[in-house]
């Protein structure tokens, strides 16, 4: 998959309108220089020339060097994957604790006001953009209150409004998922009968019930967790964090083809993993898996 990735990238990367050398070289640059340019930085091979020696570094460890700074591109990762990492995290933990809570208290109150506020708080946060949210956010707490800074990752603070508004759709999305997940499993025989035998109520919503409807909710979880680091990208230009979001969108606007195929090849890495771990953590909530497997 990611051989498949890496083709894709390199090849829809040099498709994209414009010439970085062009971009170095600037407006007054004449043909012969721009050509020099070019024949630095490799781009005047045929494209699968490019692709292997691409390649062949990218085995040996070697992202290369940025087309506009000339800096490793290993060095500049490093110093930007910090701040998305703490962003995707603290936005997916807030989202997936509230959602969870939101999610079975609707289900265990069904037909009743608890289920009718969880169920708006989760329609609303699905439908509000994220960068309209993001906007919305500075403007109150940061600009009239005072409250956060705009923008930086100067203290803790700053991660605050950046993870509300990348974390508010995830936590929506598993709000609804988990009022459907635990709805079916409060249906089942096996919920009925220990009820029946007398068990406390929060012992069949937490220890049965619950564990029970977290496959769903782990799978959904797991897709949107990926999703969270293409997601910043957004989140990171509105605020101005200096991550790996922020510096895809730089780069794509230089066109420098080295930064933006590593951090796209980041991307589905992270993607791809995220996926066996949820894959992992099925038979880990639901011993069946394990022994079927």
């Amino acid at each position: 998959m990611l051989f498949v990735v890496s083709v894709l990238v390199f090849m829809f990367l040099h498709l994209i309108p414009g010439d970085p050398a062009r971009l170095i070289a600037g407006q007054d640059a004449t043909l012969e220089e721009i050509m020099g340019i070019r024949q630095q930085l490799g781009l005047d091979l045929p494209l699968w020339k490019q692709y292997v020696h691409y390649m062949s570094n990218l085995l040996s460890g070697d992202l290369g060097n940025s087309i506009q700074s000339g800096l490793a591109v290993t060095d500049m990762l490093m110093s930007r994957v910090m701040p998305t990492l703490w962003l995707t995290f603290l936005s997916m933990a807030w989202a997936l604790l509230i959602g969870l809570l939101i999610g079975v208290v609707s289900a265990v109150y069904r037909n009743r006001w608890p289920d009718y506020v969880g169920t708006l708080a989760a329609i609303s946060g699905m439908s509000v953009p994220g960068f309209w949210l993001g906007l919305v956010l500075i403007q109150i707490f940061s600009v009239e209150l005072g409250w956060f800074p705009t923008g930086g990752v100067d203290t803790w603070k700053s991660y605050i409004l950046p993870s509300i508004t990348l974390g508010m759709g995830i936590m929506s999305m598993l709000a609804r998922y988990s009022r459907s997940s635990m709805l079916e499993t409060l249906r089942e025989d096996y919920i009925r009968t220990g009820r029946a035998k007398g068990m406390r109520e929060y012992v069949v919503i937490g220890r049965h019930a619950l564990r029970n409807s977290l496959i769903q909710v782990v799978t959904v979880a797991g897709l949107q967790f990926g999703f969270l680091l293409g997601g910043s990208v957004m989140v990171e230009t509105v605020f101005s964090i200096p991550g790996l979001g922020r510096l895809l969108v730089d780069s794509i606007l230089f066109r420098d083809y080295t930064v933006i195929q590593a951090l796209l090849l980041i991307f589905a890495t992270q993607f791809i993993l995220i996926n066996l771990i949820v894959d992992l953590l099925y038979g880990v909530l639901n011993p069946k898996i394990r022994y079927s497997s």
